[in-house]
């Protein structure tokens, strides 16, 4: 398999406080990632060194063999690092559509054409992509009208007009109802999928992660405890020791990765 993604011995402390400790792994084309481990785990620090928010004290972080460590966090969204946020980040007063044509105009550097009318721009484009987050019909309307899932499907268009190798969701659904979760997940695999776009996710909800995940790492005090399918994440006595407390909510109805 190809591999798109490569991270060796990153760390980073803040303080006394150790957030990332030696943390390797690869994401190959077309893999469907999942992050998991209690809060403080580290996570999001990870996350944040991936696409150059953080600067770790050591490691090495390459896209497609090219070292992205010092590079700036827009020059790595240009060379491919998509990312979605917890808390959405769209133009409310615009409409869907808008949106999705804004994040296109960005991507093929025409933010500061004077000549031309925005609206007109990248419109079959827009529409294709919205077509892939079933959000066609919606494209007239304005964000501020939207239910926050369909505004997490929105987030999900936009990231992909930047055509990403990669994309890093972090909590992708969180705030939503649980069914929402599901098909948001489940339409984010089906991309995956469809696309060949690679994706690592954050997320706290294991029915969506061992549901959709074709490979899950756990991180636990900043180290990396244990990686694998969702069977042997399931079965691994660290991980339901450490993550879970000795508990066993790793049912078998979400265990299929």
């Amino acid at each position: 398999m190809n591999v798109v993604l490569e991270v060796n011995g990153l760390c980073k402390s803040f303080g006394g406080v150790q957030a990332v400790d030696d943390v390797s792994f690869a994401v190959n084309k077309g893999e469907f990632l999942a992050l998991i481990g209690p809060n403080g785990a580290g996570k999001t620090t990870c996350f944040n060194m991936l696409n150059g928010y953080l600067r770790p004290d050591r490691g090495s972080v390459a896209l497609r063999g090219k070292e992205l460590i010092g590079t700036p966090p827009r020059r790595i969204w240009r060379l491919g690092v998509g990312r979605t946020f917890q808390i959405t980040e769209t133009f409310l007063s615009m409409t869907v559509r808008e949106n999705v044509q804004m994040a296109l105009i960005s991507h093929h550097r025409r933010i500061y054409d004077i000549f031309s009318r925005a609206t007109r721009l990248y419109v079959d484009e827009a529409d294709a992509l919205l077509d892939l987050v079933s959000m066609r019909d919606q494209a007239t309307r304005p964000c501020s009208e939207l239910a926050y899932g369909d505004l997490k499907r929105l987030e999900l268009a936009i990231a992909l007009a930047h055509k990403p190798a990669l994309l890093l969701m972090d909590e992708p659904t969180a705030g939503m109802a649980p069914s929402e979760r599901i098909a948001l997940m489940a339409l984010t695999a089906g991309i995956v999928e469809r696309e060949g776009v690679s994706v690592v996710f954050t997320e706290h909800d294991m029915d969506v992660v061992f549901a959709h995940a074709h490979r899950i790492l756990v991180l636990n005090r900043g180290a990396l405890i244990a990686e694998g399918t969702g069977a042997e994440i399931r079965a691994n006595p660290t991980v339901q020791e450490v993550y879970l407390g000795g508990g066993t909510v790793f049912t078998e109805e979400a265990s299929h990765a």
